[in-house]
């Protein structure tokens, strides 16, 4: 049997070594476009700024290593250029330019994607940050502090590079077309790394776009200019489905490669894994566009076993991503609130701001949770979550739990690891399920931040429950401030302002209103609680 991969990185290689463990006789070839295969390109930004120092840190493999170990023939620098189905031939160009022929049994689609061309024709430096070249070339560039680096996109990768270019001692400025940085998250949850981002000295500008570039910098279509002497562009990627669309291969709805759940495309000898490909959505059900380093090399690892003889099916796709910003992190899964909206999809929403660790062992950071769930089913639909230490493994957990189809309630009665420094006996997930489990259970009744200044056009009143120390330091304009310990003994003036509208309350984070809710529900008001608390209204209005 012989089997031919067209990529060398996480998809390719992964299904490569993943193929040789399962069969010792198999015939294996990669070939690679680029000089350099099995290299850590989640790395490359910290490479950058110098966090990764030495360059061969990146490359776990080379072509030499490959053949020691598996035995695989890895051949770099080697372009495919034309895949013939019917023969099942590919045609490749070797580093002297030379064009040859070679056979397959089977044939894996590993190209990845490429970046979405935004600068053509710059009249400085333009980069991306895909390949340990564009990497090296950005690294080299950067050659004394106060060189002024622009970075076209606030996702991920335009983030990390934003970061690592301050480490670095450059001057950066992001330029965002959004209104956010990180698109994956809503504006309330996004808006704390904006904050961080300007807080570090990074120029942000949302909203906009780079209008035309000189030798010394760029203009935007907002009229402004920002100094450059490069540009790092992190607009976004497109699925690299030229090979796959010449050779005849259907394509889906959204633009990337079709396959089934086995991953193969619509030549039933022929796989496509990673970046290029389209995915089954886990909440959406449709096939989607998602790119994620973890989903490529488990999809390579799984047309593995395919090849091999097993039966095995790619799981759908959860959206789960990381990303860390001058020490804020922020993650998230499944789908976003503008999302669902905009799918016309029903939902309810939980925000919780719990401490990372028990609050009474030192170094405990706040943590901002928000949770997205089906109001009929429960099925958790997303979940955001930024803050510092903890982040990573809470939106782990949740996104096990969304794997296994628990429902957002079953959230409260996971028995998660207990100490102090490490969570609380009660951790950030089981209070999103105890919080969900009211919500859905109509024990409280809540409204969002977006919600309020239309709820309170219509006449409702808003209480404050805070201390009036916490009210004196910032509070939303027009709210009463009945401060929670004393609500009991006030409840006249709580009829006098129930008589004006009906009543909505708030706290910081959204317990204390909580207790008020049910406190004043049990004295016959019907109060909602704004969920999240100021804390999320002040994210939201800032965003």
């Amino acid at each position: 049997m012989k089997v031919v991969i067209i990529g060398g990185v996480a998809g390719g290689m992964s299904a490569a070594t993943r193929l040789r463990r399962l069969d010792e006789q198999a015939q294996i070839v990669v070939f690679e476009r680029g000089p350099e295969v099995s290299y850590a390109n989640c790395g490359l930004p910290y490479y950058v700024g110098g966090i990764i120092p030495d360059r061969k840190e990146l490359l776990l493999h080379t072509p030499a290593s490959l053949h020691r170990r598996f035995r695989l023939d890895v051949r770099v620098n080697h372009d495919v250029a034309a895949i013939n189905t019917r023969r099942k031939i590919v045609t490749v160009t070797d580093p002297t330019g030379a064009a040859f022929e070679e056979s397959y049994d089977y044939l894996l689609l590993a190209v990845g994607a490429r970046p979405r061309p935004s600068l053509a024709g710059s009249a400085l430096p333009v980069f991306p940050l895909r390949t340990v070249q564009d990497a090296d070339a950005v690294h080299g560039a950067v050659t004394e502090p106060g060189t002024p680096v622009v970075v076209v996109g606030a996702g991920y990768t335009g983030l990390e590079a934003a970061e690592n270019l301050t480490i670095r001692g450059a001057k950066v400025a992001v330029v965002q077309r959004g209104a956010q940085v990180l698109a994956p998250l809503d504006p309330e949850m996004a808006a704390p790394i904006a904050d961080v981002l300007r807080a570090s000295g990074v120029d942000l500008r949302l909203g906009v776009e780079i209008m035309s570039v000189d030798d010394h910098g760029v203009t935007l279509t907002d009229g402004s200019r920002i100094p450059a002497a490069l540009v790092v562009d992190a607009a976004g990627i497109v699925p690299e489905t030229s090979l796959a669309h010449d050779a005849g291969l259907r394509l889906g709805a959204a633009g990337g490669i079709a396959v089934d759940e086995q991953n193969r495309t619509s030549d039933p000898d022929v796989f496509a894994v990673g970046d290029g490909v389209e995915k089954s959505d886990l909440v959406g059900g449709a096939a989607a566009l998602i790119t994620m380093a973890g989903l490529a090399n488990r999809h390579g690892r799984s047309v593995a076993d395919v090849i091999s003889g097993r039966s095995v099916h790619a799981r759908p796709a959860l959206r789960t991503g990381i990303v860390g910003v001058f020490g804020l992190v922020a993650a998230t899964v499944g789908w976003s609130e503008k999302a669902l909206v905009a799918a016309k999809r029903a939902h309810y929403i939980v925000h919780v701001h719990p401490s990372s660790h028990a609050g009474y062992y030192p170094g405990a950071e706040v943590l901002s949770m928000k949770l997205i769930a089906d109001p009929s089913t429960d099925q958790i639909l997303g979940a955001q979550i930024v803050g510092g230490e903890g982040v990573d493994k809470r939106i782990d957990v949740i996104a096990t739990a969304m794997h296994a189809g628990l429902p957002a309630a079953e959230l409260a009665h996971l028995e998660l690891a207990y100490a102090p420094q490490f969570g609380s006996a009660k951790d950030p997930v089981n209070i999103a399920g105890y919080v969900a489990e009211n919500v859905r259970t109509g024990t409280t009744r809540t409204v969002q931040w977006h919600e309020l200044d239309a709820i309170r056009a219509a006449g409702a009143v808003l209480i404050d429950v805070r201390s009036p120390a916490e009210f004196a330091a910032g509070a939303i304009p027009g709210a009463v401030n009945l401060p929670l310990d004393e609500l009991r003994d006030r409840l006249s003036e709580v009829e006098l302002l129930a008589e004006k509208g009906p009543l909505v309350v708030h706290c910081q984070v959204g317990l204390r209103g909580h207790v008020a809710s049910r406190l004043l529900s049990e004295h016959g008001y019907a109060a909602r609680n704004l969920d999240g608390g100021y804390r999320t209204w002040i994210a939201g209005h800032t965003a």
